[in-house]
C-alpha cells in the first residue's frame, strides 16, 4: 500500500483483553502486531527492570522515565518504518498507559507526563486509541492464578485509579479515542473493535472474510 500507514493502540487495565483483540484485530488487519514495554532489546531490558516483581522498588519518576525510554527506541526501531513503508501497526500499549498508569495511578503531574510522552514518542500519536474497557473486579478475576508483575500487584484502589484515567483521557478526546466493552465474549469484542476502526479510519487494507 502506499502512503503513511495508520497506527492503532489497544489500552486498558491489566486483564482486559488487551493482548487477545490487538492479535485479532491486527490478524484482520493484515497489520504489524507490537507491544510496550519490551518490543525492542532495549526495551526487553527496560520491561525487567521495570515489571519485575523480585527486582528492588523504583520510585514513580523513575517508572516513567524506563517507560518513555522504552517508547522512545520502539518508535524509531519499528513503529516509524513500519508507518513509512505504508504499513498498518496495531500496538498493545502506547502513550496512553503512561498517562493512565504514572500519572492517574501514581499521581504523577499529568502535564509534565504529556510532554515527557510527547518527547518520547517523538511527536507519534496513534491514528485511533481503542480502550477496552472492564471492571476492575473482572479484570482481576481474568489475571487469578497468574504470577503477577509490579504493576499487576498493585491494589484494587491502584487499578480503579487506572481505568478512571483512561475514561476520563478517552472523555477528553473523542476524535482520537474510542471506547469500546471488553466483558463480553472474545468474538463479539473483537467484533465491537473492528467496527469502531473501520468506522473511524476506513477503509481498511484488508477486510474479514
Amino acid at each position: 500500500m502506499s502512503g503513511r500507514g495508520r497506527l492503532i493502540a489497544v489500552e486498558g487495565i491489566d486483564g482486559c483483553g488487551k493482548s487477545t483483540q490487538a492479535r485479532r484485530l491486527a490478524d484482520v488487519l493484515g497489520a504489524r502486531r507490537t507491544s510496550e514495554p519490551g518490543s525492542t532489546p532495549l526495551g526487553a531490558e527496560l520491561r525487567r527492570l521495570v515489571l519485575g516483581a523480585d527486582l528492588p522498588p523504583i520510585t514513580a519518576r523513575a517508572e516513567a522515565l524506563l517507560m518513555a525510554a522504552d517508547r522512545a527506541q520502539h518508535v524509531e526501531d519499528e513503529l516509524r518504518p513500519w508507518l513509512e513503508a505504508g504499513q498498518w501497526v496495531v500496538t498493545e500499549r502506547f502513550s496512553g498507559s503512561t498517562l493512565a498508569y504514572q500519572g492517574y495511578g501514581r499521581g504523577l503531574d499529568l502535564p509534565g507526563l504529556e510532554r515527557l510522552v510527547t518527547w518520547a514518542a517523538g511527536g507519534l500519536e496513534p491514528d485511533l486509541t481503542v480502550l477496552l474497557d472492564v471492571p476492575v473486579e473482572l479484570a482481576a478475576s481474568r489475571r487469578a492464578g497468574q504470577r503477577p508483575d509490579r504493576l499487576e500487584a498493585q491494589g484494587a484502589d491502584f487499578h480503579a485509579r487506572v481505568r478512571a484515567g483512561y475514561l476520563a483521557l478517552a472523555g477528553a478526546a473523542p476524535g482520537r479515542w474510542a471506547v469500546v466493552e471488553g466483558a463480553g465474549e472474545v468474538e463479539a469484542v473483537a467484533e465491537a473493535v473492528l467496527a469502531v476502526v473501520a468506522a473511524r479510519l476506513g477503509p481498511l487494507p484488508v477486510r474479514a472474510p
